[in-house]
């Protein structure tokens, strides 16, 4: 394939990636959350060419993007409590691991095989426009090369995806910066299996009871693989003085070479996590070590993010 194509995420844009989706290619688009590769989910070919260019492993199943509530229950069975998430939460950052219709036409690549599916219903103007001119649900994980850096601007899905797919339409960086939050519904339990924008607390004002936190076992939902979001050097946690070989990521009164938020805001630090981390990776340091950021509210989806980053691989 050659060099992948950088266009703007206009009408003109949205209908060029809808004609290459259309002809089972995977392109690269925003989201609120980071950029998403998209292609036809009910096309086994096409969810083929995400995990091809992704350089994915088969068993790390994918989220569905539709519309909203109408086009996910046509997916997924929808017990009473998850449509209340929905309803509060839909279009935005939450991911709800549902499962799936027999008569769903979702291709079996999908969901890696499991009896269950993660569907989101994006806020992104662009996505959502993308979506109406597919008139699919689309597949679309992370754009990235497996494990590496999240994207959150255009230029760092070219910096792994590049000649591998076709197209990435630009809308600048996205708004929130961290993967969505998901969770595993059940009639009377919810199950936090990647925490995100949406936090358990605002989920539990929502279902009336607790949230209770993922095992940690078994891959059943995106975003589980202990490695994963790295970068290409080792990365050291909770550094409050670093060495001359690391690129120091601060945060509050820390500061170093870079930083996530000198205020400690948790939102502002989510929101410039993976673009801090593409910038420290590029920095020609051996190292990069990151301060400490508390682990509560949005703070926790950072930590396990940045958890996942510093995991041997």
């Amino acid at each position: 394939m050659s060099a992948t194509a950088i266009l703007s995420a206009d009408a003109e844009g949205i209908a060029r990636a809808a004609e290459l989706i259309a002809q089972g290619q995977p392109v690269a688009t925003p989201t609120e959350t980071v950029y998403g590769l998209a292609a036809d989910a009910t096309s086994g070919e096409a969810v083929a060419r995400i995990y091809a260019a992704k350089g994915r492993p088969s068993f790390n199943p994918l989220i569905v993007h539709v519309p909203g509530l109408a086009e996910a229950e046509a997916i997924a069975e929808f017990p009473p409590l998850a449509r209340m998430l929905a309803e509060a939460f839909w279009p935005g950052p939450l991911t709800l691991v549902l499962p799936l219709r027999e008569s769903a036409p979702i291709a079996g690549l999908v969901t890696a095989g499991l009896p269950t599916i993660a569907l989101r219903a994006p806020a992104h103007p662009m996505m959502r426009a993308l979506l109406e001119a597919c008139g699919k649900p689309l597949a679309a994980p992370s754009a990235n090369a497996s494990g590496r850096i999240s994207p959150t601007h255009a230029e760092h899905v070219a910096t792994t995806l590049d000649g591998r797919i076709p197209l990435v339409l630009d809308a600048g960086p996205t708004r929130i910066g961290l993967e969505s939050t998901i969770v595993a519904v059940e009639p009377e339990r919810i199950t936090l299996l990647r925490p995100g924008p949406i936090t358990p607390e605002e989920i539990e004002r929502v279902a009336g009871f607790l949230v209770e936190r993922g095992s940690g076992g078994a891959i059943t939902s995106p975003g589980q693989l202990a490695s994963h979001y790295a970068p290409r050097v080792s990365l050291r946690l909770d550094v409050t003085e670093a060495s001359s070989r690391e690129w120091l990521i601060g945060f509050g009164k820390i500061t170093g070479d870079d930083t996530l938020s000198a205020r400690g805001d948790c939102t502002e630090a989510a929101a410039r996590l993976f673009e801090a981390l593409h910038r420290a990776d590029a920095s020609g340091r051996e190292a990069i070590a990151v301060a400490p950021i508390p682990s509560e509210g949005l703070g926790l989806a950072i930590n396990d993010r940045l958890k996942r980053a510093a995991a041997p691989r």
